[in-house]
């Protein structure tokens, strides 16, 4: 019987490193979808923003600056690997739409990934309750067998 514990305990460590992955998955599916919605946020921004409009400009640490719009031809984006472009509004959006792409595909990914795990570790939970279930049976049959055995007056 000291097998069925052994197998039992080995079941909810694999559930629980199951689970640990699983809540690091839906981690970065947020982190994916928060840098989706900066995405949409800049798009929206390109597309509404006017000259002489006045902004406020991130400068780090929670610190912003107001400042006015002059020339919305341009814009600076982010390539990735620390490099940046300056594009026309029409170029710049279709990077922002190709990163949209791209999030949109991790989330996917990811996704996919999250419902695989949540799958596996149903399945292991399941198989730990009915192995939870017949080793009650047994220990049930155990004591009643016990009873029956005892001594005949």
């Amino acid at each position: 019987m000291g097998g069925g514990q052994e197998e039992l305990q080995q079941l909810s460590q694999e559930i629980q490193a199951l689970d640990e992955e699983i809540e690091e998955l839906e981690g970065e599916i947020r982190g994916y979808r928060s840098e989706k919605a900066e995405i949409d946020d800049a798009i929206e921004a390109i597309k509404t923003l006017e000259p002489d409009s006045t902004i406020q400009v991130p400068l780090g640490g929670g610190a912003y600056i107001r400042a006015e719009i002059q020339d919305v031809d341009e814009v600076i984006v982010d390539l990735g690997a620390d490099y940046a472009a300056e594009q026309a509004e029409d170029g710049a959006i279709g990077a922002l739409e190709t990163k949209q792409d791209l999030m949109d595909d991790r989330i996917d990914k990811a996704g996919d990934e999250l419902a695989e795990l949540q799958e596996e570790s149903q399945q292991l939970e399941e198989q730990a309750q009915q192995m939870q279930q017949q080793m009650q049976q047994q220990q049930m049959q155990q004591m009643q067998q016990m009873q029956g055995d005892g001594p005949d007056e």
